[in-house]
């Protein structure tokens, strides 16, 4: 604490001296700097210890990320958000007033430098500088570069101070822009309309979470941050949209965990005549393409263990699943008491009013779940914990619904729609007469979305796949905080 203290007084010194001085702190006049990235190349042919002869001139501008002063002269070295380059500054090219000014920059600053390329003598690439220019004085320090921002926390609650001094965590960022461009891109190609539905509901729907709540004035009513964009979607089915796709901020009011933030991004898409097969063969071309794009390869590694994304992925059913990697014998699962009797023997505990389905989703959940690490599509969910698939027309008590499996993480979830409005309505009112004090289930149905699937809603399949979770596979990042620019945190403690 001393110690930051005193640096923060020696940061505060040194800018009210070049203030004395003459010199903008905080000026606005550095314009039109050269990306470092463009510069770079133009210095290739260049040889150890000599200069560009055609004396051209280039501007840049970053953030001093080292520096080396030896009295009559330094090296320091500017990033910007393309790169980074050495700068050679030298009194007497400078002037000394000049120079002594400079002495007072600090690791961290936000400068622009003027000048011609050269390459040192150890064969570094560097600009010579001519003119040199304060835009921004950083008061505070930033860690020191060895050891750089290791504190977990402290990334994640200052995550501009974990982007300046940790390029790793930059290019995490940037590759999820890029996996977002390519999902558009992706979808585009085949005729998808991007849309955008409410954030803010009257009835939280589409998926069974606690939502966050708020009201509004105006209106003296109660709305909730929407909790899934489906019911929304879907309803644009109805108006004659037959593809139609979102990337959409989603808001569940539950805790945290390295892969789960209250706040997070989901794809969700919808196509008309279609079924929850046609999906499987549509999510396995885009997810494989998407690791090829992003890394090059569709063979991965996700935090030591090797994953192989190429097509085509294994698909079972829930019951298959169970059987094969749960280790659970076929006459036990045709048994209603003796899968009641594994629940119990496995310490799952259930709501008195759950089914034998919901008893075979938490031994999927237990037995199974984490063992997926190559892709695979689990089938056949039971129709007690999928309300809004459509029924499986040979079997009813299942439906026509997956979900993706990815490194023993859900990945994405899809069905085939429930598109009959009486069997809809139906299923919402039996689960909530059975919710109990289960919060996660609305206690009111939405009535306009039943009204609008009695106009007609063509046979569809949709989709909703979890960005965070498959950025976290395509960067190797451990935590959904490692991937999401802001997550969310305890309140800091005040110093």
């Amino acid at each position: 604490m001393e110690n930051t203290s005193n640096l923060l007084k020696q940061r505060r010194e040194k800018a009210e001296t070049l203030a004395e001085a003459g010199v903008k702190l905080f000026s606005n006049s550095f314009k039109t700097p050269h990306p470092i990235a463009d510069i770079l190349p133009q210095g290739e042919d260049l040889a150890a210890e000599t200069h560009d002869e055609s004396g051209h001139s280039y501007r840049i501008a970053g953030r001093v990320m080292s520096m080396r002063k030896f009295g009559k002269a330094a090296f320091f070295h500017v990033r910007d958000s393309s790169g980074q380059m050495q700068i050679y500054a030298k009194r007497d090219l400078l002037g000394v007033e000049n120079y002594n000014l400079f002495k007072k920059w600090d690791v961290g600053d936000i400068v622009g430098v003027e000048g011609t390329l050269f390459r040192t003598k150890t064969g570094e690439l560097s600009l010579e500088a001519k003119g040199l220019q304060m835009i921004t004085k950083s008061l505070r320090p930033l860690p020191e570069k060895f050891h750089g921002l290791t504190d977990v926390e402290t990334r994640y609650r200052q995550r501009y101070l974990d982007l300046i001094v940790n390029p790793e965590s930059r290019e995490v960022f940037q590759k999820r822009v890029e996996i977002i461009r390519l999902i558009r891109e992706f979808l585009n190609n085949r005729g998808y309309m991007e849309v955008e539905t409410p954030m803010m509901q009257p009835v939280p729907g589409g998926a069974t979470a606690k939502p966050f709540r708020t009201h509004h004035n105006a209106l003296d009513m109660d709305l909730y941050l929407r909790i899934a964009p489906e019911l929304y979607l879907k309803r644009l089915l109805v108006g004659g949209f037959e593809k139609v796709f979102e990337i959409n901020r989603n808001f569940r009011n539950e805790g945290l965990s390295t892969r789960h933030n209250p706040e997070f991004t989901m794809l969700e898409f919808y196509q008309a005549y279609s079924t929850y097969h046609d999906l499987m063969d549509l999510t396995e071309e885009m997810v494989s393409w998407l690791a090829h794009e992003v890394t090059g390869s569709m063979d991965i590694s996700y935090q030591g263990t090797e994953v192989n994304l190429a097509p085509p992925w294994q698909r079972l059913t829930m019951e298959e699943s169970l059987v094969k990697i749960g280790g659970i014998a076929p006459e036990i699962l045709a048994d209603d008491a003796a899968v009641m009797a594994l629940v119990k023997e496995k310490g799952i505990k259930l709501q008195p009013e759950a089914g034998i389905g919901k008893a075979k989703t938490e031994l999927f959940e237990l037995l199974v779940e984490e063992k997926l690490i190559n892709p695979t599509f689990i089938t056949s969910y039971p129709t007690e914990v999928s309300p809004l698939a459509r029924r499986n027309e040979e079997d009813p008590s299942v439906t026509d619904r997956f979900e993706l499996f990815i490194t023993g993480r859900e990945i994405a979830n899809a069905f085939s729609e429930l598109n009959d409005p009486i069997d809809q309505l139906q299923r919402f009112q039996k689960q909530i007469d059975e919710r109990g004090d289960d919060d996660e289930i609305h206690p009111v149905l939405d009535k306009d979305y039943v009204r609008a699937l009695e106009y007609g809603m063509p046979s569809a399949a949709g989709e909703g796949i979890g960005i965070d979770r498959l950025v976290m596979l395509l960067t190797d990042s451990p935590s959904i905080r490692d991937v999401i620019l802001f997550p969310h945190m305890k309140p800091e403690i005040s110093e």
